[in-house]
């Protein structure tokens, strides 16, 4: 595959289309949950992800298979996934659209302050630590705000989404820092999916019943999920951090919850106020900051 030194139009265009599909996808999450308890249904998208990938490597020629040294590393990073869409399927369920993407998709702020600790090279530098400080104030703001009277606003849904995106990094950090970081990105995907799966599905019934008002198109949502956001959507972004500077990808970090506050108004008619408003822009101008490459940085070549 080329590598890139930049960002072309193509990978401009791709991962804009990323993002708001990111953005879609917390809409999509929040419908299910109407039809079928969070948990649950998160261990079925986990269970056909995993068989939709396991077929899709075969047919290349790759199939799963577990590289010497990696079974702990899987099963760790499989159980932070656990841990993360517990949190963020129960924070859909609880809270709204808007204010879980804005906590949410702050993973990088505490992906940077574990970096600084545990990933050599990830030091926070000034520039850094003012977009910290900016992210930061966001999702805090976010939280206190409670939404007001006609607000869907929700303390035990907030947090849940922040322990999803703190768990988000846990992944990202087991992906970098573990012998995982020896396999192909497809294949930490599958130790995700297919470690999940089950922890999910034996937890759910801690949750409550399986069905809630089961409906066509809260199975539409789960399949759209399965295939279109697991399987290929997380590869397709995997495909692009290969092949283009990770620091310009993750550039494009702000715009997803942009998209997500912006879809959850336009599609499920949820209230945006001052105070969210300006908690994202908060947040999405401390994650610019966070991403934005050192001046002069020169991308490496693989």
């Amino acid at each position: 595959m080329e590598r890139k030194q930049s960002i072309d139009a193509f990978g401009a265009t791709a991962l804009v289309a990323f993002s708001a599909l990111l953005g879609f996808n917390q809409v999509v999450i929040k419908v299910v949950n109407e039809g079928l308890q969070p948990v649950f249904w998160a261990g079925l998208r986990s269970a056909g992800a995993a068989l939709v990938l396991a077929l899709w490597m075969t047919a290349r020629g790759r199939p799963p298979r577990i590289l010497p040294g990696t079974l702990w590393a899987g099963l760790l990073i499989g159980a932070v996934f656990s841990v993360e869409f517990v949190f963020l399927f129960l924070a859909l369920d609880l809270t709204t659209v808007t204010r879980s993407s804005v906590i949410f998709y702050s993973m990088p702020v505490w992906l940077a302050l574990a970096g600084h600790v545990l990933l050599p090279g990830e030091r926070i530098t000034p520039r850094k630590a003012a977009g910290l400080a900016l992210a930061f104030a966001g999702v805090a703001w976010a939280i206190v705000d409670r939404g007001g009277p006609g607000g869907e606003a929700s303390l035990a849904g907030d947090l849940c989404a922040l322990g999803a995106a703190v768990a988000w990094a846990g992944i990202a950090l087991c992906a970098r820092a573990t012998p995982l970081n020896r396999v192909a990105p497809e294949m930490q995907l599958f130790w995700q999916v297919a470690v999940s799966a089950p922890v999910l599905l034996a937890l759910s019934p801690l949750f409550g019943p399986f069905l809630r008002d089961l409906a066509p198109v809260h199975l539409w949502g789960l399949g759209f999920q399965t295939v279109v956001i697991v399987s290929f959507g997380f590869v397709a972004w995997l495909w692009l951090l290969a092949r283009y500077p990770a620091a310009g990808v993750a550039s494009f970090s702000f715009l997803t919850p942009v998209f997500g506050v912006g879809l959850g108004w336009a599609l499920l008619g949820e209230r945006v106020g001052p105070a969210i408003l300006g908690s994202l822009a908060l947040v999405a101008a401390g994650l610019v900051l966070i991403n934005r490459p050192r001046r002069g940085q020169v991308p490496q070549k693989v």
